[in-house]
């Protein structure tokens, strides 16, 4: 039995821990193994190389999960510890980490955010996904957050979901970005509406992982390297070139997680909040 620590954790993670009677791995990756329960909630436990996110459990160790675990490894939670084959994954001391940022500020200095954004060498193009319509329902989507339309993103929110390949389809990967966007553009009531009701129109049309994805960003909550983005786009920057250097190193990384997933996402923040803009200036 090999023992880990685990660095930092939810408090989703505690209660999906203390809730699961019979979870089952979802997915295996080198840096990631995603876990699945009873009631469709999952847990991702991680590396520090991905960080923390609003379902992860991080740990301290740099292990490859591919080649210690498979789709049929048994899984088991004996109180803190999480016992993935013969990883034992020890809970108790790890720190808490808030996955929520702190969207009134936020809020209060969007139109900061909105100059710096809009000031980045990032194509507010929707995706490389070629569907017909496709276009149409992210402009419908984006434009509905900014006039806080809810009936129409809801509508847009329900033809986007699922579209596309991987464990989070491109269509979702949009819809969570122009969430972050919500959550930063409008006061925080409308905000939470706009965004429980788009998680919960499009969460039972895709894949579990997405799902969680999204039910996380309809109750605020983002991961890590969406945090980095935040604070850099709303310290005072837009004046000092050397610092907007620094939004853009932010946005790269967004735009380096997976395949097309963080160009998608980043992509679906910078088109509401152009939305948002076109609808300021009218």
């Amino acid at each position: 039995m090999q023992s880990i620590h685990a660095l930092s954790l939810t408090y989703a993670v505690n209660a999906w821990m203390e809730n699961s009677l019979q979870p089952r791995i979802l997915h295996v990756f080198d840096n990631a193994c995603n876990l699945i329960n009873e009631h469709n909630e999952v847990l991702s436990v991680v590396t520090r190389q991905i960080g923390n996110g609003p379902f992860n459990l991080v740990i301290e160790s740099e292990i490859s999960f591919s080649e210690h675990l498979d789709a049929d490894s048994a899984i088991s939670i004996l109180g803190d510890q999480l016992l993935l084959e013969e990883l034992m994954i020890e809970a108790r001391n790890a720190e808490v980490w808030n996955p929520r940022p702190d969207w009134e500020m936020l809020h209060a200095r969007r139109n900061k955010i909105r100059d710096s954004l809009l000031a980045l060498k990032i194509a507010p193009a929707a995706t490389r996904l070629h569907i017909p319509g496709y276009q149409s329902l992210v402009s419908a989507l984006c434009t509905a957050i900014a006039n806080v339309d809810i009936s129409s993103a809801v509508g847009a929110a329900e033809e986007l979901a699922g579209l596309g390949a991987g464990l989070t389809p491109s269509g979702d990967d949009v819809m969570l970005g122009a969430i972050y966007a919500a959550w930063i553009i409008h006061p925080l009531h409308l905000a939470k509406s706009l965004a429980e009701e788009i998680a919960n129109a499009a969460g039972p049309r895709t894949t579990s992982l997405s799902a969680a994805w999204l039910r996380s960003a309809g109750g605020g909550e983002t991961g890590i390297l969406w945090h980095q983005v935040f604070d850099v786009l709303s310290a005072d920057l837009a004046s000092d070139p050397a610092s907007m250097s620094e939004v853009q190193k932010a946005a790269n990384r967004i735009l380096n997680v997976g395949e097309t997933s963080g160009a998608d996402a980043l992509s679906g923040f910078v088109r509401t909040f152009v939305s948002y803009s076109e609808k300021a200036s009218v």
